[in-house]
Parts: C-alpha cells; sequence; structure tokens
C-alpha cells in the first residue's frame, strides 16, 4: 500500500516534510531522502521487477491528486508567476525563458497572519489571457486579488475580482522592502522549488512538471493535517473514482527505439558460461523408439 506523507503535527514544512519523501511515496512506512532512491525503494520494497513500473506507479497516483469539484480559493489571493528551472548557458536571466517552465500561483493569506491553501499551474506565458483564465478557474468571484503591476493582470476586476495591484517600481521608490509585497507567493513558490531540488535532485523534466506541482500543492494544502490515516484515505478515494491511467498516458516523449527488439529465442546464455551440450544416450533412445 501506499500512503502520503504530510507534516507532523502542523510543524514548518521546511524543517519536516519537505526533507524527506515525496507525496504518495511514503511506502509501507519506508522513507528515501531523495526521489531516485525512492523510486528504487519502492521497487525493491514491494519487489516490483522493473524500475519502469515503479515510477509508473509513482505517476499514476500523482495524476489522481486533484479531486473534481475541489472548493476555489477565496479570502485575499496573492497571485503572481515564476520560473521554475536551472540555469542555462547564453541566457541572461529574468524573463528569459529558454528551457525553464512559466508557472502560475496562488495562496490565500490569512490574518492577522498566516498563508491558507495554494494552486500552481505551468502556463504557456504571462499574457493577460492566460493569467485572467488561471484566476478564474482556482479562485471564487470576489476574491480580494493581490499581484505585483505586471500588466497581464490590468482588467481582472471586471470579472468580479476586487483588483489590489502592488508595484515593485513604486515600492524600491519608496525604499520599502518589495519582498513583503507578496510574501505568500515568494514563499511558496520559493518552497517548491526547494523540494524540487532536494527530493527530487532536480530531475524532473518539464513535461512531467504538472504532477510534481499538484503533488507539492496536494501536501502544502494537508500540511496541518493530525491524521495521516485521512490524508491516505483521500489518496484512495480519488484514485478509486478516477479513470484508469494508461502508461502511455504518462510517457510525454515518445522515443523510437536505437536498435529493434531481438526476437524470441535470439538471447542466450553469455559467452563466458557457454559450454558443449551434454550427451544424453537415453534421449536418442527414446526417440528411436517412440513409435
Amino acid at each position: 500500500m501506499l500512503a502520503p506523507h504530510v507534516g507532523d503535527r502542523g510543524h514548518d514544512l521546511r524543517s519536516n516534510a519537505y526533507a524527506v519523501d515525496g507525496v504518495v511515496p511514503r511506502v509501507l512506512v519506508v522513507r528515501y531522502r531523495q526521489g531516485r532512491h525512492l523510486r528504487a525503494g519502492l521497487q525493491r520494497t514491494l519487489q516490483i521487477g522493473s524500475y519502469q513500473t515503479a515510477w509508473a506507479m509513482l505517476h499514476r497516483l500523482r495524476s489522481v491528486l486533484i479531486r473534481p469539484g475541489r472548493e476555489l480559493l477565496s479570502g485575499q489571493v496573492e497571485v503572481d508567476e515564476t520560473y521554475i528551472g536551472g540555469e542555462e548557458a547564453g541566457l541572461a536571466g529574468g524573463r528569459a525563458k529558454g528551457k525553464k517552465a512559466l508557472v502560475a500561483v496562488a495562496v490565500e493569506v490569512k490574518q492577522p497572519k498566516g498563508f491558507g491553501r495554494c494552486r500552481m499551474r505551468v502556463i504557456p506565458d504571462g499574457s493577460a489571457s492566460t493569467l485572467h483564465t488561471f484566476i478564474t478557474d482556482n479562485v471564487a468571484t470576489g476574491s480580494t486579488v493581490i499581484t505585483d503591476g505586471w500588466s497581464g493582470y490590468l482588467g481582472i476586476d471586471k470579472s468580479g475580482y476586487p483588483h489590489d495591484r502592488r508595484s515593485q517600481r513604486a515600492a524600491k521608490a519608496l525604499g520599502e522592502d518589495i519582498g513583503k509585497l507578496l510574501p505568500g507567493v515568494h514563499r511558496v513558490a520559493s518552497l517548491a522549488k526547494r523540494w524540487l531540488l532536494s527530493t527530487h535532485q532536480g530531475a524532473v523534466d518539464v513535461e512531467h512538471l504538472p504532477g510534481y506541482l499538484e503533488e507539492f500543492c496536494f501536501r502544502f494544502n494537508r500540511r496541518r493535517s493530525r491524521s495521516r490515516g485521512l490524508v491516505f484515505l483521500r489518496v484512495l478515494q480519488l484514485a478509486v473514482g478516477h479513470d484508469p491511467v494508461r502508461y502511455q498516458q504518462l510517457i510525454k516523449r515518445h522515443q523510437p527505439r536505437k536498435a529493434p527488439p531481438r526476437p524470441p529465442g535470439a538471447t542466450g546464455h553469455p559467452p563466458s558460461i557457454d559450454r558443449l551440450r551434454a550427451t544424453r544416450p537415453w534421449q536418442r533412445y527414446d526417440q528411436h523408439n517412440s513409435g
């Protein structure tokens, strides 16, 4: 059986949950620090013959972590976008995308302090249509949307969202700390990047990034859960109610094999253990007298 791991007794994620295994991946109470060790540990613990099968099991569970009809974020919600990916040669940084993925982040802000639930999604660009769609899909109408001065957020108030626009340029001119303008999304984005670099060693393909982000949000939104059994029950409910996920659906880049597979019978013992065929006279006798 597979059980999720969440923060113990509501402790901070940075000191607890993110330092160990992935969500689904607490297998038979076995912990592995790194994502590749996690898959190998799942393979060894459940005695799965193929590493590929263990990888597919984890991705199937990641693909069902979105509950149909889940509640939208409400109240005061911070929204921003960030790039996830390592440094690349020839890129100056900033909004130079390269192979990095642009991710939209939304976080509930609680009063007088603290943060609620979060949502993350890989988006193709930072245009107004893309950002507005992300907000309407994840934030309840009437909630106050807090953003920076990016022009892509202009006009969101016409969709029924009071807009609190905070300009980094104005904050710099006034000598204010720009890190305090959107503390929620900055913290969540930082935790997600740290989790990908530590637990998964940064070995996350852009094609599979949405699944890992859903896993991160699943864990973050349940970080204060005191009952691991109920969280495990939620994973089972989502898995049972989801449509079957085929292996071909998990593969994002279909690559033909460099060499065709060998036909049955073409493989055999390596030359190091080849030997002469044993002499078995009784077999010849049976063949001649088989009638």
